[in-house]
């Protein structure tokens, strides 16, 4: 699965504000994001046309399957990591920014053992 990174924190956007608010338009994620309505209009075309989101004819924005998969692994990742950069210690903002640093980039492999740690799982061998 290769995607750009920015086309990865659009799909989570979509996943996050439509679990906070419910329906999602374009001007939604500019504002959430501080970026300009044209450019996230260009952003949603290039996701549609990859078959990742779908836009109805009010402007509402859905996830399809594959979108909706790599937000919810996004998603997942930037959570995770928050909530455990908070547990170390870091505070709640620069927790959230560096998890939205790393959360693209950091491995599987390396992803999962920090799940495992945070939620107090041993490793597997």
């Amino acid at each position: 699965m290769n995607i750009y990174e920015s086309a990865e924190n659009y799909l989570e956007t979509i996943l996050s504000l439509h679990e906070t608010q419910g329906l999602v338009r374009s001007i939604d994620i500019a504002n959430h994001l501080h970026f300009s309505k044209p450019s996230v209009s260009v952003a949603m075309k290039k996701l549609r046309e990859s078959g990742y989101i779908e836009v109805d004819k009010e402007g509402y924005i859905s996830l399809l399957p594959a979108g909706e998969e790599i937000a919810r692994r996004i998603y997942e990742r930037h959570k995770l990591l928050t909530q455990f950069f908070i547990h170390l210690g870091v505070s709640p903002d620069v927790a959230a920014a560096d998890a939205c640093k790393i959360e693209h980039d950091l491995s599987e492999e390396t992803f999962q053992k920090i799940k495992e740690h945070a939620l107090g799982r041993s490793p597997q061998a």
